[in-house]
């Protein structure tokens, strides 16, 4: 019986998987630093990291990165917002 490859998660891949990593860059800073996100398994569960130019490149070739591109916002959602926008922000 096959598969239909349209199917919701057709092509998922039933397990986590870590050798896979990502990275999404964010921004690139004049002082050579770059702000990245960077995931192991799953694309969608990242931590926010920061490294300079040189130590980034050595960071990616030695993890072998699948680098992403840029997502756009989620619909606005409020409830999405990352640690770099809140630095210097009071919460009450």
């Amino acid at each position: 019986m096959a598969t239909d490859p349209t199917a919701p998660g057709a092509g998922r891949r039933d397990r986590f998987d870590p050798s896979r990593k990502f990275v999404r860059v964010r921004t690139l800073r004049p002082d050579r630093f770059i702000e990245f996100d960077f995931a192991i398994g799953e694309p969608e569960i990242f931590v926010e990291m920061i490294l300079h130019a040189d130590a980034f490149d050595d960071f990616c070739a030695m993890n072998a990165v699948t680098f992403l591109t840029d997502k756009a916002a989620s619909g606005g959602d409020a409830g999405h917002w990352r640690l770099s926008e809140a630095s210097g922000r009071q919460f009450k």
